[in-house]
């Protein structure tokens, strides 16, 4: 048995969607049994959490505009697919179905003025509905039996809502009574990614890029022989290949490895992805949908090569710093601790933070999506002590980008730390913010975004990770 997972980029428009039901049908054609899980559309799952908060604003303008354009996104990308009309139009229906749930909560939302993280679940659940719906359709029409699947009845969780746990034992059993029997009557089942419920049939969500994570879970439940993560790039690399030309694949890993990769931001793949497969031993394949031929990055518990010491470069951009600057003696651990927790009820990811006593000042790093949310909910939180001045300011810097450089010592025995802040001297960079591991086995640091490519093409050819007689991991 086989799962396969299909990112947002890979079912982006209805050629990509085309290319994802090719891909299925090959491998089912070499392995009967296959569960397919597959994202929100590319951008869909922002736009879907974009409207919410405009809805809580009470923009009631902004969020009917982000629904029209979902609709029409998603009603070409079906047009473009489903040739015969009566199939086509009860796709459309169901479009235009879940998209009129989204315009009932927004109107919700503009008499409540508030927005939790559980109703942000039930908005953002939505996009993965669709997508699954679309391309099980689409497949049907193209000869393959196929079903699409609410993970919501499947998927236990708890109700730790935008990042939720699953429970395992319930979760196993729903699983296995809700899919087996498709696979043994030939059918595909399409499962939507990244959302759960709780035992009350609560929407839940996994966390941001939770669709790998749905992935092993459905097939640590089902014993799948192996677990294949569809994404843009050919496996995990050794940096964006779109910054760096040299920066090759990683062929293969451990588990221990990938996760900490996986945790270091590398976008292929989910942190919490590795440790269910981990206690099954079930592999787990990164593959590229546009390149389906490259064999990808294989994750596994013993590397049947014996690899020099991974190391990997990895980078986000797109983020903003949220700086909160205090004044006077006031400054204490508790301005952390409620910033922290203001930001988690309000859904804002905290990609990473640092704190200054000595200075008196919080930064924090989220995505540039939920800056302006961001920044909102904590001149709320700390209205207070901005009249009193005990806190001086709230500050925005943006466009910023993160690089973590994650690895063991080299050759030569060196820490890639050091190695790293001579090259970051070399090049001059202004580094605004660092967090580094005791153990010296990773690094990240916040620069401007517009040094990020520059940076990471000299570390890169510091570390050797461009030498082509390197041997491949």
């Amino acid at each position: 048995m086989l799962v396969m997972k299909f990112g947002g980029t890979s079912v982006g428009d209805a050629m990509r969607f085309a290319s994802v039901s090719q891909i299925i049908r090959d491998a089912r054609d070499k392995d009967e049994r296959v569960v397919v899980v597959v994202s929100a559309m590319s951008g869909v799952t922002n736009g879907l959490i974009k409207a919410a908060r405009a809805a809580a604003e009470g923009d009631e303008a902004s969020y009917r505009r982000i629904g029209e354009e979902l609709l029409a996104h998603h009603r070409d990308t079906c047009e473009a697919l489903i040739a015969h009309e009566g199939e086509r139009r009860d796709v459309c229906w169901f479009i235009e179905d879940r998209l009129r749930d989204l315009e009932r909560f927004c109107r919700s939302l503009t008499v409540l003025r508030e927005l939790t993280v559980r109703g942000q679940d039930a908005v953002s659940s939505l996009g993965e509905k669709l997508s699954a719906y679309i391309l099980a359709a689409h497949l049907c029409t193209q000869g393959t039996r196929a079903q699409a699947v609410d993970a919501t009845e499947l998927v236990v969780t708890d109700d730790n809502f935008g990042a939720a746990n699953p429970l395992m034992k319930k979760t196993r059993e729903r699983v296995q009574k809700g899919l087996l029997p498709l696979l043994e009557r030939g059918t595909v089942p399409v499962l939507t990614g990244y959302i759960g419920a709780t035992a009350e049939g609560v929407t839940t969500t996994l966390g941001r890029g939770g669709s790998d994570y749905t992935a092993a879970i459905v097939g640590t439940c089902l014993d799948a022989e192996e677990v294949w993560i569809w994404t843009d790039v050919d496996g995990i690399l050794t940096a964006d290949p779109s910054i760096v030309s040299e920066a090759h694949p990683l062929r293969e890993l451990s588990y221990v490895e990938a996760a900490e990769l996986a945790y270091f931001g590398a976008d292929v793949l989910h942190p919490k992805t590795i440790k269910p497969l981990e206690e099954r031993g079930i592999p787990l394949r990164i593959l590229n949908s546009f390149n389906p031929t490259d064999p990808g990055t294989l994750i596994v518990k013993k590397p049947q090569k014996t690899p020099r010491s991974v190391q990997a470069i990895i980078s986000t951009k797109g983020l903003s710093l949220i700086g909160v600057a205090g004044n006077g003696d006031v400054w204490t651990p508790e301005v952390a601790a409620r910033a922290l927790s203001r930001l988690a009820r309000e859904g804002v990811d905290v990609l990473m933070f640092t704190q200054s006593f000595s200075e008196r000042q919080l930064n924090l790093l989220v995505r540039q999506g939920d800056m302006d949310h961001g920044l909102k909910a904590l001149r709320r939180e700390f209205q207070g002590e901005l009249k009193r001045g005990a806190i001086a300011q709230l500050d925005i810097q943006y466009p910023v980008a993160t690089i973590s450089v994650v690895g063991g010592p080299g050759e030569d025995g060196l820490s890639i730390v050091p190695k790293t802040f001579a090259a970051l001297g070399k090049h001059r960079t202004k580094v605004i913010s660092i967090a580094q591991a005791s153990l010296e086995y990773n690094v990240s640091f916040v620069v401007l975004e517009d040094q990020v490519d520059s940076t990471v093409c000299l570390i890169h050819e510091e570390l050797g990770l461009g030498n082509s007689s390197a041997p491949q991991v």
